[in-house]
C-alpha cells in the first residue's frame, strides 16, 4: 500500500458509513428523467443530421487544436461562433470556455480581488464556490432570493462589489428575481453576474435565456451561457463587454492555460444553436409537459418546491431516505436520481426530476403514479 491509501480508505469508508459514498454507473435503458438534456439535443436526429452537413473536419480544421488560444489553438472559426452566440443573446461579446465549471472558477477567480466584495446566493453553483475561494476577495452569502438581505448586505460592501445569482437555479429550479436585484445592484453600484446554465434554451424568444425574456441585457455585467445541458454539447460561454473580453484573455487562468476545445466540438455547439433557432415548438412541448407533471402532482397532494422551469423536486429527507426513493423508482424503469446532502443543505435532500421534450404524456402519468407510490 502506499502511504496515503490509508488516509483515503478511512475517508471513503466514513463516506459509505453516512449514505454520502458516490459511485459511477449506467442508466440502462431506463426512461430519462434525470439528465439536463431538456430539449434532447444529445439524442437529436435532427442536430445529428445538422452536423453531418457541416464540413467539420477539411483541409483548414485539425481533429484537436493542438494548444491553448494563446499559443496555436485559435483559429477564425472559434471567434466567428462566438460573435454569432453573443449576437444571439443580444450580448456585445462573448469568450467560449471548456466548461461551465472553467467559465464560473475562470471569472471569479480573475475578476475580484483582495480589495473587492463578492455577494453570492446561498444555492449559487459550486463552480462559483470555488472561484471566490481563489480570488481572496471578501465574501459574504444571503438566503435564497432574499432581496432584503442582499441590500443590507450591499451597504457594507467594498471596493468593487459583484453579486453572482443563477437565473435558473439547479437543485430548486426556481427563478432568481432578477429585476429586484438589478435594481439594488444599479443603486449601490455593484456588477450583476448571472449564470444562465439552466435557462439557455428554455426560457425567454428562442431560448434565449432569462435575461432577455425580461430585456434586462443592459443591466446585467457578464452573463454565463453553458452548452453542456440544452445544447447537448459542451462548454460554455460568457457574454459581456469587449473590455471584459479582453481582461478574462489575459487574466483568465481556466483559459489560458488549458487547450483550446477542438474544431468539432465547436462546429456541434454552431450546428446546436441553429436548431434552436428552429425549436419553439419542441420549447412550448416542453413546457406543456412541465405543467402536466406539476398538475399531477398536486393532484395527489405530494409538495413541490415552487419551479416553472424543467427541474421539478419532491423533499425526501435523510440520505438514506431520498437513496431508497430513488432506487424504488429506478425498478419502475424511471431514471429519477436523488440529490444528498451536503450538495443541498442537511434535510433538503431531495428527489431531482427533469422533464424533457422527448418524454411522453404516458411516461409523465406513469411517473406521477409510481411517486404517489412512495407516500
Amino acid at each position: 500500500m502506499f502511504p496515503a491509501d490509508n488516509f483515503i480508505k478511512s475517508i471513503i469508508d466514513k463516506r459509505k458509513k453516512e449514505d454520502l459514498f458516490r459511485s459511477l454507473r449506467f442508466s440502462d435503458g431506463l426512461i430519462d428523467f434525470c439528465s439536463n438534456d431538456y430539449l434532447g439535443f444529445a439524442r437529436s436526429q435532427k442536430l445529428k443530421d445538422i452536423l453531418s452537413a457541416f464540413p467539420v473536419i477539411d483541409d483548414h480544421h485539425k481533429i484537436g487544436s493542438t494548444g491553448s488560444r494563446l499559443l496555436n489553438g485559435n483559429y477564425p472559426f472559434y471567434e466567428q461562433l462566438e460573435n454569432k452566440i453573443a449576437t444571439y443573446h443580444n450580448a456585445t461579446n462573448g469568450l467560449i470556455f471548456n466548461s461551465g465549471y472553467d467559465a464560473n472558477t475562470g471569472l471569479l477567480s480573475s475578476l475580484p480581488n483582495e480589495n473587492d466584495t463578492v455577494l453570492y446566493d446561498e444555492l449559487i453553483h459550486a463552480s462559483v464556490h470555488d472561484g471566490i475561494r481563489l480570488s481572496k476577495a471578501t465574501k459574504y452569502k444571503f438566503s435564497h432570493n432574499n432581496a432584503t438581505l442582499l441590500e443590507d448586505l450591499l451597504t457594507k460592501s467594498k471596493g468593487n462589489i459583484y453579486v453572482v445569482v443563477e437565473s435558473v437555479y439547479s437543485m430548486d429550479g426556481d427563478f432568481a428575481p432578477l429585476e429586484e436585484i438589478a435594481s439594488l445592484c444599479e443603486n449601490y453600484y455593484a456588477n450583476l453576474i448571472v449564470d444562465e446554465a439552466h435557462a439557455t434554451g428554455i426560457f425567454g424568444e428562442r431560448g434565449r435565456g432569462r435575461v432577455s425574456e425580461l430585456n434586462m441585457e443592459d443591466k446585467v455585467f457578464a452573463r454565463i451561457h453553458t452548452f453542456g445541458k440544452t445544447m447537448g454539447c459542451c462548454g460554455a460561454i460568457i457574454l459581456g463587454s469587449e473590455l471584459l473580453r479582453d481582461y478574462l484573455i489575459n487574466f483568465a487562468r481556466p483559459f489560458i492555460y488549458t487547450t483550446a476545445l477542438p474544431f468539432p466540438n465547436l462546429a456541434a455547439i454552431h450546428c446546436a444553436y441553429d436548431l434552436l433557432e428552429k425549436s419553439d415548438d419542441e420549447i412550448s412541448k416542453l413546457k406543456s409537459l412541465i405543467h402536466l407533471f406539476k398538475n399531477k402532482i398536486n393532484q395527489k397532494n405530494i409538495p413541490l418546491i415552487n419551479s416553472d422551469s424543467p427541474i421539478q423536486c419532491i423533499i425526501i429527507e435523510g440520505n438514506k431516505e431520498s437513496k431508497e426513493a430513488s432506487r424504488k423508482l429506478q425498478s419502475f424503469g424511471f431514471d429519477v436520481r436523488a440529490i444528498l446532502s451536503p450538495t443541498v443543505p442537511k434535510g433538503k435532500e431531495r428527489l431531482r426530476i427533469c422533464i424533457h421534450s422527448f418524454n411522453t404524456e404516458k411516461e409523465i402519468n406513469d411517473l406521477c403514479n409510481a411517486i404517489a407510490d412512495l407516500f
